[in-house]
């Protein structure tokens, strides 16, 4: 089964922030926002795409017991916890956070002239307690022209490793080239046009920022009709 979501029934928020301001589209409930429809996928249950403006700071906040992966879209993300310590992001590069027994952290844009645009997906953890970690990758986009590049997991060498059975993927699908996303048994598939597209599934498409959620299904075929940038998030349900 293959459920489209809309860009436009995906929630929108905006504020101001620490030295700016931000605007989301956040696809489960999170803060302000409360969809029973729409609470979480699986061992997915944060997925947001958001923009802050030149030099903006989402202000030192705790977590606890969450997997955290996030992937810059597009300008110059820093990261930092408590103590002013972190690295950045350029499009295209991934970030794992366990956040374990507890973290403070921060998302800041590093650029005083550009926006900054990330998305972050919380996993829900498979055990708890643990010692809170970062650690990121840089990701060539030859890496992901044309085929998934798997960024985080559970146990596959070379990826990034989190606590939670799903797997987050990265392509640059260019026009006119397809691609098979796979899906293990008991999980289910997020797929995410990140940028650009529309892109072909069945007798279907998807335009820029639209989601879908798979399940039952072993794998689903899609064709780029336009270069576009794609996440695929696979998920034990």
């Amino acid at each position: 089964m293959i459920t489209v979501r809309d860009p436009k029934t995906i929630y929108i928020g905006s504020g101001g922030i620490e030295n700016g301001t931000f605007a989301g589209r956040w696809h489960f409930s999170f803060g302000p926002y409360h969809d029973p429809q729409n609470m979480h996928f699986g061992r997915l249950r944060v997925f947001n795409d958001d923009t802050l403006s030149p030099g903006a700071v989402w202000p030192l906040h705790e977590h606890h017991e969450i997997e955290v992966v996030t992937y810059c879209a597009g300008g110059v993300f820093r990261h930092a916890d408590q103590n002013g310590v972190g690295d950045i992001l350029k499009k295209g590069w991934v970030q794992h956070t366990t956040v374990g027994v507890g973290m403070w952290h921060s998302e800041i844009n590093d650029s005083p002239t550009e926006p900054m645009r990330f998305i972050q997906m919380w996993f829900i953890p498979s055990q708890s307690g643990l010692a809170p970690s970062v650690e990121q990758r840089q990701i060539d986009i030859g890496l992901r022209t044309n085929r998934l590049c798997l960024l985080v997991s559970e146990s596959t060498p070379g990826s990034l490793k989190m606590y939670s059975p799903a797997g987050v993927y990265s392509c640059f699908l260019q026009k006119d080239k397809s691609l098979w996303l796979p899906l293990r048994p008991g999980h289910g598939g997020y797929l995410y046009i990140v940028e650009g597209g529309p892109v072909k599934y069945g007798d279907g498409t998807m335009a820029e920022l639209a989601a879908a959620k798979v399940t039952g299904q072993p794998n689903l075929n899609i064709t780029a009709i336009d270069d576009a940038e794609l996440l695929w998030i696979d998920t034990a349900l």
